[in-house]
């Protein structure tokens, strides 16, 4: 497989790569409870393994030609907060100037092209990409594609069954991947209610006791194997479709 992790080349060799006209990917992740059976770092690891193997499949399937920044583990996740463990909570402005000083670097190296990959579903970062975008006078292009994990999901399993965060999909993930993760003991349906996902001042405690939102109990490796499959499958029609 080619190497496609920026962090494992050289500076000589990221400079060819940026007159090769290669794609940056950003993934960034984040460090909040994934309720008690899943590590806290669950968000950061899934976004940038999903990145490095997707990269490297894209480039062998269809020479699409990526690199893949380190996994920025830390963004805004105050839902988690009063849990009151297990997170690190950078502010929205300042985790927004850390992705703007990310992508001016690449810039000034001489990359175009960018796609952020959110490891968690809550990163809100439309208003500075528009406006890199439309600043940039179409030097450079910034993409921020949706996730496919729900229609994922509804490929092999109900779409009605609870999901939210902690879940069945990422637990089989895990599971599948990384099984020293997961502590299949401390899996249970914490019966916890929707959350209303634009609020503002979003609290994960209102909705669930134990952090879990939605239900883990249909997690299984087998499950976990089909959903990794399916998830990169997708994710590689959407670089390649950029």
């Amino acid at each position: 497989m080619m190497e496609v992790r920026y962090g494992h080349l050289t500076y000589l060799e990221i400079k060819e790569k940026a007159e090769q006209e290669y794609t940056i990917i950003i993934p960034t992740g984040c460090t909040e409870q994934q309720g008690p059976h899943t590590t806290v770092d669950f968000d950061t690891w899934f976004a940038e393994t999903l990145m490095v193997e997707a990269a490297q499949e894209a480039y062998r399937l269809s020479n699409f030609k990526a690199l893949v920044l380190p996994t920025l583990p830390f963004g805004p996740t105050p839902e988690h907060k009063n849990y009151g463990a297990g997170y690190i909570n950078l502010p929205q402005n300042i985790f927004e100037g850390v992705i703007k000083s990310i992508l001016n670097s690449m810039i000034e190296q001489g990359f175009k092209k960018f796609v952020i990959w959110r490891g968690c579903g809550g990163h809100n970062m439309d208003h500075l990409i528009t406006e890199m975008n439309e600043t940039s006078n179409s030097s450079i292009q910034i993409f921020n594609p949706g996730h496919p994990f729900y229609n994922v999901w509804c490929k092999f399993e109900d779409p009605e069954f609870p999901g939210g965060h902690a879940d069945s999909f990422t637990t089989s993930i895990g599971l599948y991947k990384r099984p020293d993760s997961i502590k299949p003991e401390l899996i249970s349906n914490p019966m916890s209610s929707e959350p209303d996902w634009n609020d503002p001042l979003l609290d994960f405690t209102g909705y669930s006791k134990t952090g879990v939102i939605g239900d883990p109990t249909k997690a299984s490796k087998e499950l976990g194997e089909k959903l990794w499959d399916e998830t990169l499958n997708q994710v590689i029609k959407i670089l390649n479709e950029l």
